[in-house]
């Protein structure tokens, strides 16, 4: 544990936490005893894990609406990232499992390593609070190589963001169309309290208005 430790720089005052977050439930069962193992820890990790994120990319993102927020934190905290953090620090290494988990390549299951991942963040949030839960955790998710997700519903995106001032009156009109019935184009004109903040051309009105709030979004420096 000791390694581990190093590993981490961070150093536990209580080492039953410790070992508490990295037991798994098959090594207690087949120890039999009052062994304790990390699920509960991995149910308070959970917590702290979102509330650290959370407040990280709220920071890190100003104009980022309330949706692609919460679709990056999902990213930041699916197995597959905690999985990625947990091979970083060769935690499956440090892990007490049952001998049939070992065998069947527990030390290395996507599964078990977020969860001991979960459980090691709420053992330092309880060895010494939050700030140091948080410096452990900001030195994954700042340095974690993701694509931001992609906004596919531009009109959603852009309401979400007039939404926060209240008495703003977003309107969509449109401003012609052109070509045969069969090939038709249409532009929408989006304003904002009677602004024009945006133009799109289309082959139905809603691909119009959707081009449009592209527009509108690039125009605030909303990455499209």
């Amino acid at each position: 544990m000791h390694i581990l430790e190093q590993i981490i720089e961070y150093e536990f005052k209580n080492k039953e936490l410790l070992k508490t977050a990295l037991t798994h439930s098959s090594y207690a069962n087949e120890m039999g005893g009052d062994i304790k193992y990390n699920e509960r820890l991995e149910f308070l990790g959970d917590s702290v894990l979102g509330m650290i994120t959370a407040e990280y990319l709220y920071r890190m993102h100003p104009e980022m609406p309330e949706g692609q927020l919460t679709k990056l934190r999902s990213t930041l905290v699916c197995e597959k990232s905690l999985h990625r953090f947990a091979e970083s620090i060769k935690l499956g290494e440090f892990m007490y499992l049952g001998k049939g988990e070992t065998r069947t390549g527990g030390r290395k299951r996507p599964s078990i390593l977020a969860d001991a991942f979960e459980s090691l963040i709420a053992a330092i949030f309880i060895d010494s609070g939050f700030d140091e839960a948080k410096k452990f955790v900001l030195g994954f998710i700042a340095n974690a190589e993701i694509d931001e997700p992609t906004i596919t519903d531009y009109k959603s995106t852009l309401q979400e963001i007039i939404q926060r001032n209240h008495g703003e009156i977003l309107e969509y009109f449109m401003a012609g169309e052109s070509g045969p019935d069969h090939n038709k184009k249409f532009i929408v004109e989006v304003k904002l309290n009677s602004n024009v903040i945006g133009t799109g051309e289309g082959r139905s009105k809603k691909q119009a208005e959707q081009m449009a709030a592209r527009e509108a979004l690039k125009l605030m420096g909303v990455k499209v």
